[in-house]
């Protein structure tokens, strides 16, 4: 039976054939995650193991994408991608097979209420990568952001499961989305040149049009004319009201899931404020955090900090 708190009681154990995959999931996460893995460390193990299956799946999408196969082949790849998660979904994944993210996943996905329609989402939108399609609006970004990251916090969310006598967790979902729409356009303000060489552009046309960047961003420089500071300031401010709303889902997890996702958000926003005090920086190169200060945020979600804080705002809001 379920409990409570979105989990299942009563698993069955894990064979070593199942801890075996869960480990070799770890091991992905471990070397590829960066500011993902320093959340999921948070998590008791049952979480953090499917956390890593969660992963090593998502990252196996996301590596077709970027990968150098042509785009007939990284839509062949795709598909066969979806098809391993349909034997998932289905129940067909047997403990010896030869994939251990499937193993590993299906079973995760046995003991998590996981709504594993994400995953379908994240190859959705790496399909629209391998299309190459651009977007004119923040709308049309913000579907694209709702596949590729917005689908992760829903799946995530499935993961952790919310507190009994949590107030508002008809919206958890909701709040898991909008965090992940903070996270991605994080990512995009970040990694604008980086896309820019491998010829894709994620930031609205529209924006980019009103601020003199349509020419795009292939130099360490703004375009000439470009307002390319007043680019960065609106979309900061942009994904600065999406981290408001989606922290709301704090106070509705326990603990160390709450101190796995204020990790993950902290890194995040403190990177988004790096490109804030500094927007030409992105143009230069990646703008990172050293571990040093990763690890500090990391502290500082496991303490609660962040989730009492949202808690109160929270509470201001309704008196």
């Amino acid at each position: 039976m379920r409990g409570v708190s979105g989990t299942v009681t009563g698993t069955p154990h894990a064979s070593a054939p199942v801890l075996a995959a869960y480990s070799y999931c770890e091991a992905v996460t471990g070397r590829q995650a960066g500011n993902f893995s320093y959340g999921i460390r948070l998590l008791p193990t049952a979480k953090r193991r499917a956390m890593s299956a969660l992963y090593a799946f998502s990252r196996r999408v996301d590596d077709i994408g970027d990968g150098p196969l042509d785009d007939e082949a990284k839509r062949l790849r795709l598909e066969e991608t979806r098809a391993v998660l349909g034997r998932i979904r289905d129940g067909e994944v047997e403990e010896d097979d030869t994939d251990p993210v499937a193993v590993a996943l299906a079973h995760a996905a046995r003991r998590f209420p996981i709504p594993l329609g994400g995953l379908d989402e994240l190859i959705d939108g790496v399909q629209m990568d391998v299309r190459g399609q651009t977007y004119e609006t923040w709308d049309d970004l913000a579907d694209y952001c709702r596949c590729v990251a917005g689908s992760i916090g829903r799946l995530s969310l499935g993961v952790f499961g919310t507190v009994p006598g949590a107030r508002d967790t008809e919206r958890a979902s909701e709040y898991a989305n909008t965090l992940g729409l903070a996270l991605q356009l994080t990512n995009i303000l970040r990694d604008v040149r980086e896309d820019a060489a491998n010829g894709r552009t994620y930031l609205p046309s529209d924006d980019l049009a009103k601020f003199g960047c349509s020419a795009g961003f292939g130099s360490p420089v703004p375009p000439p004319g470009a307002d390319f500071t007043g680019l960065v300031a609106f979309e900061v401010r942009r994904a600065r009201a999406l981290f408001a709303e989606g922290m709301r889902l704090l106070p509705m997890l326990d603990r160390r899931s709450g101190a796995c996702v204020a990790a993950m958000s902290g890194i995040y926003r403190r990177l988004l404020e790096r490109i804030a005090e500094t927007p030409q920086a992105v143009l230069r190169g990646r703008v990172s955090l050293p571990g040093r200060e990763k690890a500090l945020v990391a502290v500082r979600g496991l303490s609660g900090y962040d989730a009492r804080t949202v808690h109160r705002q929270t509470a201001r809001g309704r008196a």
